[in-house]
């Protein structure tokens, strides 16, 4: 009798045992399909051509707005276009677009590529600012106020090495340890100011009024 009544027990708890089902595994690493950077193969391959056009080779008036006629040749014009920026050659984020690659199409064609948009990179303008060097453990940055400033915040300088502002990247570093940040064989941003035209003014840092960004 307890043989029978294991036997159905077991039966059925066989039964209802819950199954695990198999799942493809998910990980941020394997590229998605969206994510495939491997073209297709294409027996006739397009050659690849310069994206300016020849005819700008030929001078045109400018029509009063400029010097001198609007002209350039086709090799100093796509070596400006592959520039990224004046002060940068190549990108600096995962998810930019490279400039050679954003600017094609019928819409550059036709341009001069010097007339074009092509604005400095912050990245390499901000590592030219002088650290400002302080005497507080507890400094306050809000970019200077106004419509080009960003929310005031407070940065700790307690530590030895340079503290950056997380919205504009100015340097601060506490006066105790400049002997040792003095020390080190090269440091993200000029200790002292080098005369730079991209130097922007202690002024420009943090306004009077504590709440104009609130």
């Amino acid at each position: 009798m307890m043989n029978c009544v294991r036997s159905r027990v077991a039966a059925f708890s066989t039964a209802w045992t819950p199954r695990v089902v198999a799942r493809a595994s998910y990980s941020t690493t394997v590229p998605r399909l969206s994510e495939n950077t491997l073209h297709a193969n294409d027996p006739t391959p397009s050659k690849p051509v310069p994206n300016v056009s020849a005819t700008n080779a030929t001078p045109v008036d400018s029509m009063g707005a400029w010097d001198k006629p609007l002209q350039e040749t086709p090799e100093i014009a796509e070596r400006t276009r592959k520039l990224q920026a004046p002060n940068r050659a190549t990108t600096w984020a995962a998810s930019q677009q490279p400039r050679e690659k954003a600017m094609v199409g019928p819409r550059f064609e036709q341009t001069i590529m010097e007339m074009q948009p092509q604005p400095y990179a912050a990245i390499e303008l901000i590592h030219k600012q002088p650290v400002r060097w302080t005497k507080k453990r507890v400094v306050e940055c809000d970019g200077g106020g106004g419509p080009l400033g960003h929310p005031r915040i407070f940065i700790n300088t307690d530590k030895p090495e340079i503290a950056t502002c997380n919205y504009c990247g100015i340097p601060f570093a506490h006066e105790q340890h400049r002997a040792y940040l003095k020390s080190l064989p090269a440091t993200s941003y000029p200790l002292e100011p080098t005369g730079d035209a991209a130097e922007v003014n202690e002024s420009q840092r943090v306004t009077d009024s504590a709440f104009e960004q609130r």
